[in-house]
């Protein structure tokens, strides 16, 4: 059962990547509407292109957790290389958008290795057109980040949704 949002490292703890805090507001997660997040995050090792990234998303219907299908690049998905999707999204050469590059938060391959914290900063959450069964309810998230067969990151999160 998902008493709101939460979070955990679930490496062997010899992961190079660790969360370290994260929060987030409201609770349950508002969509549309603005999420206020804050997070620290440490990499002893610089992430560079290939970056796999698999995420496993369930959504609980009753007692049951059922894993949703990858669909339009949502739900559980394997990214082979998250950086060539990154670079889609915001062009190499392009600064990084608010507030990462205040906070000297990088948005493009390779990572370099060091210690990353975001202080409370709110974002906009557009209304996406999801089915409401989608949307409404209880989420728990496995995100595991790998490049050449290494384990780097590995977290996972639990959250409620609530769409208008």
């Amino acid at each position: 059962q998902v008493g709101g949002f939460a979070w955990e490292n679930c490496g062997d703890g010899k992961d190079p990547v660790v969360l370290q805090s994260l929060s987030v507001a409201p609770d349950p997660i508002s969509i549309p509407g603005s999420l206020r997040v804050s997070a620290a995050a440490s990499s002893s090792k610089t992430m560079a292109s290939p970056l796999k990234v698999v995420t496993v998303v369930e959504k609980a219907l009753g007692e049951l957790w059922i894993q949703l299908p990858c669909i339009n690049q949502l739900g559980s998905c394997t990214y082979n290389d998250i950086c060539v999707i990154i670079d889609n999204l915001i062009p190499p050469g392009t600064t990084c958008p608010e507030p990462l590059l205040t906070y000297g938060i990088p948005c493009h391959c390779p990572f370099k290795a060091g210690s990353y914290s975001l202080p409370d900063s709110d974002f906009l959450l557009p209304d996406v057109e999801l089915p409401s069964w989608m949307t409404n309810g209880n989420y728990r998230v496995r995100v595991e980040i790998s490049s050449g067969g290494q384990e780097l990151a590995c977290v996972k999160l639990a959250f409620s949704l609530q769409s208008q």
